[in-house]
């Protein structure tokens, strides 16, 4: 019976018991396991893992555990650079973009109305979730740790916050988005992008008061959605400048 010795660092002892947490402990292993199977049978998904060290050594998800095996796994760094050690991906993404469980409309508005290609929708299932972020290179966002376990997503976040805007914040500082955001470019509903448009093209559609009061419109060519700066507007501007994103 081969067994090895774990110890989990920082935010991945949240999906420990209790007893594990912050300390070494020594399990069984399945015959012929890999660091991921382990990993995962432990309750922690892959995609939350940035480093391994077997041994002392950096390894890769595909490592074969032997009998005595020390294995040391991290979440991200923040504190110092990583990447000459790092072997669990292949490559980052170039262009950040995400899919959202069906648990979450309120944080893929919120990355939308920062710029960020978001697809959502209320009745979208796992298995779709999954393939998208697999076809399309898009990071999966979720609280349900079993689906960041799936063979085909590489890239995902687990959201530990449970109000849109303390996830928005988690998401935008654990994956430093503020130099890649392009705040109000997207449409909050639909993903599309949007564009100006002149008063008089809308004008039917604003309630009386914004069509005495605003002068500068966008549009979405997909859902004709309209939007100006009111106070949504005002809050969600608030939200991404203590983001350190310049909002106009």
């Amino acid at each position: 019976m081969v067994s090895a010795t774990f110890r989990f660092y920082e935010e991945l002892n949240d999906f420990l018991p209790c007893e594990r947490r912050k300390v070494e402990f020594t399990v069984p292993c399945a015959r012929a396991a890999t660091t991921k199977h382990m990993i995962e049978a432990l309750g922690v998904p892959h995609t939350e893992v940035e480093l391994i060290l077997v041994n002392g050594e950096s390894s890769g998800f595909e490592r074969m555990l032997c009998d005595g095996d020390r294995v040391a796994v991290y979440p991200k760094f923040e504190a110092f650079d990583v990447r000459p050690l790092l072997r669990v991906r292949t490559e980052p993404l170039r262009v950040v973009r995400f899919v959202a469980d069906a648990h979450l409309g309120g944080l893929a508005r919120l990355l939308r109305m920062a710029g960020f290609d978001t697809l959502y929708d209320n009745r979208i299932d796992d298995p779709t979730v999954a393939s998208l972020s697999e076809d399309e290179g898009r990071v999966a966002l979720t609280r349900d740790r079993e689906l960041l376990k799936r063979r085909g997503i590489t890239h995902g976040c687990y959201v530990r916050a449970l109000k849109p805007a303390e996830q928005f914040a988690e998401i935008f500082q654990r994956l430093e988005l503020a130099a890649s955001a392009r705040p109000f470019t997207l449409c909050l509903a639909c993903n599309a992008p949007l564009r100006q448009v002149a008063k008089a093209e809308v004008a039917e559609q604003l309630p009386p008061s914004v069509r005495a009061s605003q002068e500068e419109f966008l549009t979405c060519d997909v859902c004709r959605g309209v939007f100006w700066r009111g106070s949504h507007w005002r809050r969600m501007k608030a939200l991404l400048e203590s983001q350190g994103v310049a909002a106009g």
